[in-house]
């Protein structure tokens, strides 16, 4: 029944996707973020993103609907680390190995760029949130739920994909909840500004609930950056301590030892296999200027570059992974997006600020830096480089960005 469901909209979708291509960006979104094939018997292996896909192009070329080919700094900066990767494919260690990564990677690249030629509208714009609040705030307050009632005895975990250990799943969903706020801040009913409050509780408890250090250390690097940005420092503080002593108190003993490791790390032999592993990229990078491909993590190129070669693990780090898999270049490459979306985002909160027509905008800015903390900290110890959902953050940027721009130029023409 399940399979009948998830394919019947899929195959509705992707035909109304013919005529208009938005709805399959966002279809598409839905099921690479949520996964839902990964619940049913019989289309877990169906090929619906190539479907989605398909019928998106297809209305790309022939429908009439508005397609914006509009270049920014970070879409140009994708674009040239999409080339290199390309590139650095050619030189792998393992070109058959890394063969099927280079399509994941440029498959998940190649519908961003789609999704900045057919986006364009506020109501585009929302709607990419709510598909991306949805698809993993699911998982949020369904696992919250599960922690709540186990007493934080077990794991979340992930459906799958990019996010199916319980790392990933935590970091995306510490990364969704800012993307939360901004529609609690859209809502105009009490009841649904308490429902969203609920839901990033939940979320929260979730991800904590993972157990994952990078989540934790993700949180608390957002909460800095919110504390900073707060006018009323001294209560947001107060809130911070008496949430971090409930949560201390809550969570079982097995959660307490593993956050304990993050200052005990030469004790703890998971947090020195991946220092062993940074080393590694780091000297394979130093070595070849156009890194090894993304098939290096393997005995004959430890046993070279590690300094523990029997050690073998993967980056486990979206910096010390691009750097080992692309190089010096791709490494600057890569951070150059997340430097232009930033600062994107930034523009926004700055500028559309003050003005009732722009100010959700100003908001969607400033919730999506929050976000991209979350991803800078946490990522730096999670194998995440190519997940999509940091690219969608940069979309929303940029999207935003130009629908104010387009405004302000109207009420001001030149």
């Amino acid at each position: 029944m399940r399979s009948i469901f998830v394919l019947t909209i899929v195959f509705l979708g992707s035909a109304w996707a013919l005529a208009h291509p938005y709805v399959g960006v966002l279809l598409w979104t839905w099921v690479s973020m949520m996964n839902p094939h990964k619940f049913t018997w019989g289309a877990e292996n169906f090929p619906v993103a190539a479907v989605i896909a398909g019928a998106t192009l297809i209305g790309i070329l022939f429908t009439k609907d508005k397609k914006n080919f509009f270049l920014s700094a970070p879409s140009i900066a994708l674009m040239l680390f999409m080339l290199w990767v390309c590139v650095t494919y050619l030189f792998s260690f393992d070109r058959e190995g890394s063969t099927e990564m280079l399509g994941k990677v440029l498959k998940v690249d190649f519908m961003i760029l789609v999704a900045l030629v057919v986006l364009y509208s506020k109501q585009h714009i929302n709607a990419l949130v709510w598909v991306l609040v949805l698809s993993l705030g699911f998982y949020g307050v369904k696992g919250g739920i599960f922690t709540l009632a186990t007493g934080g005895k077990y794991m979340v975990w992930g459906p799958g994909g990019f996010i199916g250990g319980n790392n990933e799943m935590a970091l995306a969903l510490v990364m969704i909840i800012p993307l939360m706020y901004f529609l609690r801040d859209q809502a105009h009913k009490p009841w649904q500004r308490q429902a969203w409050l609920a839901a990033m509780a939940l979320t929260a408890v979730a991800a904590i609930g993972s157990q994952s250090r990078g989540a934790f250390l993700a949180i608390a690097a957002m909460l800095a950056l919110l504390w900073l940005r707060g006018r009323q420092k001294l209560l947001f503080g107060v809130l911070m301590v008496v949430g971090g002593i409930l949560l201390f108190a809550f969570m079982p003993e097995s959660w307490h030892m593993r956050m304990s490791t993050i200052g005990e790390y030469q004790k703890d032999g998971s947090a020195m296999g991946r220092i062993n592993a940074w080393w590694f990229t780091w000297n394979l990078a130093s070595d070849n200027f156009f890194g090894g491909g993304f098939d290096i993590y393997n005995p004959s190129l430890f046993a070279f570059y590690a300094p523990e070669p029997e050690s073998i693990h993967v980056a486990h780090s979206i910096y010390f992974s691009v750097l080992g898999e692309h190089g010096f270049v791709g490494l600057i490459l890569f951070l150059t997006i997340w430097g232009l979306t930033w600062h994107w985002a930034d523009w926004l909160r700055k500028n559309a600020a003050g003005n009732p027509e722009t100010e959700w905008a100003a908001t969607l800015g400033s919730m999506c830096q929050v976000s991209l903390v979350g991803y800078a900290v946490g990522g730096a110890f999670l194998s995440l480089a190519y997940f999509d959902l940091p690219y969608n953050l940069m979309v929303l940027a940029v999207l935003a960005r130009r629908w104010v721009e387009a405004r302000q130029r109207e009420k001001h023409p030149v």
